[in-house]
């Protein structure tokens, strides 16, 4: 396949991970156990042997070493083989399959009922059908969700405070699988309280959400008696493959069009955004090394409960702030995890 990597590729990739094996010759006696790795990605994408390297190294922790007792079979995709690179992965029997994000999940999904399935990345898994229920799976598929409705409100309330003049938010999503219908409530539940008129949009393609930011610098006033006074609008920008793989284009936008915007995770930030709110991915991919460590010791997806996250990260950078001519409150800063000068 196109996109499966060999060693070379993933020791490049993967940097300190170790855990990529080169055959089963010379094994020992033990059965070496066969994890999948699947994740939808552009091979270019840092973001990727990031996550990887993550799991492998917890993976390697817990008792599961390169050509000892385990075999890693890793393979990003894109859209268009994504279904392929799923099948390709059920067909090698895997003991475990690990996927990231809801696109990820559905394409296993239709490719095995039986193999045990540990997800990352996805929102709502119970009310998307994934699982039964997330104390009680049911099923062949378990693992982490890591954003909640309630994090649409969250994000609001904190682009409010560091960009208190504000009077809309546009919200910016990419059509596609997802739960984001339950997070997109939560924004529009909490924009009255914090004095907002929430402008969403959702694109197929980049092109669409880049024609869409780029309109919103020039976007007339939705409030009030002037329909055409020029108002403060902000970014709110949702997760999903699309907006992640096209963070850079979409901060560089919003810097141009002068326009504050919060993010889901910190890379966005790092790329130069104004802040982010949301989990650590590399962790929960350690976390999801320890769901796969379970499954590998013999318990079943159907009992291990979805894990939903409880810890979250603030970060703000300042440099792209001061740009926006916006003062960081003391209190923001305060809280934040991480502060880029």
């Amino acid at each position: 396949m196109t996109n499966g990597f060999n060693r070379r590729d993933f020791v490049i990739l993967a940097g300190s991970a170790t855990v990529w094996p080169l055959s089963a010759r010379g094994q020992r006696a033990e059965r070496v156990r066969r994890v999948g790795l699947l994740m939808n990605f552009p091979a270019s994408d840092p973001e990727a042997p990031i996550r990887a390297a993550a799991f492998l190294q917890r993976l390697a922790e817990l008792g599961w070493t390169d050509r000892h007792n385990v075999r890693i079979d890793y393979r990003l995709a894109d859209n268009t083989n994504l279904q392929y690179a799923a099948v390709e992965l059920v067909g090698l029997a895997p003991d475990v399959l690990v996927v990231n994000g809801t696109s990820v999940l559905k394409a296993v999904q239709q490719a095995t009922k039986t193999i045990p399935v540990v997800f990352v990345n996805v929102i709502d898994p119970a009310g998307q059908g994934f699982v039964q229920s997330l104390e009680h799976p049911g099923g062949n598929i378990t693992g982490i969700s890591n954003v909640e409705s309630r994090m649409g409100a969250k994000w609001l309330e904190l682009l409010k405070q560091i960009a208190p003049n504000l009077t809309q938010v546009a919200v910016v999503r990419a059509t596609g699988p997802g739960g984001e219908g339950g997070i997109e409530k939560a924004i529009q539940a909490d924009a009255p309280k914090v004095g907002v008129k929430i402008v969403p949009f959702t694109a197929r393609i980049e092109a669409q959400i880049e024609d869409a930011i780029v309109s919103l610098g020039q976007r007339p006033s939705l409030i009030g008696p002037q329909p055409f006074q020029r108002v403060n609008t902000g970014l709110l920008v949702l997760p999903g493959a699309v907006t992640r793989g096209f963070r850079e284009r979409i901060v560089e936008l919003a810097a141009r069009g002068g326009l504050p915007a919060i993010y889901p995770y910190r890379y966005f930030v790092t790329s130069g955004g104004l802040m982010s709110y949301g989990v650590d991915t590399a962790d929960a991919f350690r976390h999801a090394a320890v769901y796969a460590d379970r499954i590998l010791r013999g318990e079943k997806p159907a009992d291990i409960p979805v894990e939903q996250a409880t810890k979250f990260e603030l970060i703000i950078n300042k440099k792209a702030a001061k740009a926006l001519g916006l003062e960081v409150p003391a209190m923001l800063l305060t809280m934040a995890d991480e502060v880029i000068e």
